[in-house]
């Protein structure tokens, strides 16, 4: 990895076990680095599973074929690997993917349809089939290995693994729920923004399980941008092994569904919030606030017009406190808005009512807000009861330094 994001938290977190998950890490060397490249996990039988995919319709064989996987609803193997996305491969691609489902299905002997397959990494080059047959073939026979391996494995332009996790109490049982993700760039929100996958030990059926998948996303993974641009391989997969022993939960009514929901928002919401901080090149975690507009949904496109603009991010970067640009990212959104009823804050300091700067404005504590790590920018409308919050970063040279040569 490179050098660790200043957003970055100290150390990677405490993860419990998952009863009913075994993960395990392996060298497939798609791409020319001296690192284990494969995740492998496996999952007990019985287990159920919830997916979100990207809407991007330039995706891999591997979103096309996992979207029609979770319809089955069951899960036994997850295979992720970094360094090849496989996207925009054609069939040869495609024909990739099978053969990694075939493989771990017959090490398993479970159903093909049961294996989930990630990639991630540059688009364009078919997935070597040697490659692939014998980096699963090892990941099948290494050793079980910890959280941080398996997140540190999957991670690409990454600058720090990250991992989650959260515990509820479903009937008499406490239940645990953990995650990793990885991502740093080509993050914008169009269902999930990178490739996440969240696991817990709760007995949960598919359908309420999808349900809690899609909810929890949209508050966290698809409020959440970097640099505007959706991945042809975004993927959130949730699985939930149902060895904690809790009757099994098929409806939102049913006793402590709304606690695990909680937990796997949760968790969620903190893995989104870890990928904005790795932001490529990043040096603020900015929260964009949007209040007073005409709908929520009104209110989140104008928060993301905000936090996708490059002024915006730009001044942000240069701790200048130039809320024109943030009337003008409101102003470009295409949603309602009244120049005259426009309010703009940095952190909890106004600067901007009613369509003119503040009486008495003074820079001072705004440009002290400025120089934090946090940084907070809000806008209200003065239309309605509409409101969202989306999370991004700033935009610096060093996004430009890491993607120029990507490829290369």
């Amino acid at each position: 990895m490179t050098t660790r994001s200043p957003l970055a938290p100290d150390s990677f977190p405490l993860l419990p076990d998952i009863a009913g998950v075994t993960r395990r890490v392996a060298r497939a060397q798609y791409k020319n680095w001296d690192r284990c490249d494969l995740t492998y996990v496996e999952l007990t039988p019985g287990t159920t599973v919830a997916g979100v995919f990207t809407r991007n319709v330039c995706c891999s064989s591997e979103v096309e074929l996992g979207r029609e996987q979770v319809k089955g609803g069951a899960g036994r193997a997850l295979i992720v690997n970094a360094g090849n996305s496989n996207a925009f491969t054609g069939y040869r691609g495609r024909e990739a993917v099978e053969q990694i489902m075939e493989q771990v299905a017959g090490h398993l002997g479970c159903d093909a349809n049961e294996v989930f397959v990630s990639s991630t990494g540059v688009i364009g080059v078919p997935l070597p089939k040697d490659k692939a047959r014998a980096g699963v073939d090892a990941a099948l026979t290494a050793a079980p290995c910890s959280w941080e391996a398996a997140a540190e494995t999957i991670c690409t332009t990454d600058t720090f693994a990250k991992g989650s996790a959260a515990s509820a109490v479903v009937g008499d049982r406490t239940v645990h729920v953990a995650g990793i993700v990885k991502g740093s760039g080509m993050i914008a929100p169009d269902m999930a923004t990178m490739l996440g996958y969240i696991f817990t030990d709760a007995a949960v059926a598919p359908a309420l399980l999808q349900d809690m998948l899609g909810e929890a996303t949209g508050g966290s993974f698809n409020s959440i941008t970097v640099d505007s641009d959706t991945s042809t391989s975004d993927t959130v997969l949730l699985f939930a092994t149902g060895r904690a022993g809790n009757p099994l939960l098929a409806s939102w009514d049913d006793a402590g569904a709304d606690a695990l929901y909680a937990a796997i928002r949760q968790v969620a919401l903190d893995l989104a919030h870890q990928v904005v901080r790795d932001g490529e090149g990043a040096s603020k975690f900015i929260e964009v606030q949007v209040s007073g507009a005409e709908s929520d949904d009104s209110a989140k496109r104008i928060a993301l017009a905000i936090a996708n603009s490059p002024l915006v991010k730009t001044a942000i970067a240069g701790e200048d406190a130039n809320w024109g640009r943030v009337v003008m990212a409101v102003g470009k959104a295409g949603e309602p808005a009244d120049r005259d009823r426009l309010a703009i804050r940095f952190g909890d300091h106004w600067v901007a009512k009613d369509g003119l700067p503040v009486d008495g404005y003074d820079e001072a504590p705004v440009a002290a807000h400025l120089k934090g790590h946090d940084i907070r920018v809000g806008a209200d409308l003065g239309l309605g009861e509409g409101r969202a919050t989306v999370w991004t970063c700033d935009l610096t040279h060093g996004y430009i330094s890491i993607n120029a040569d990507y490829r290369s």
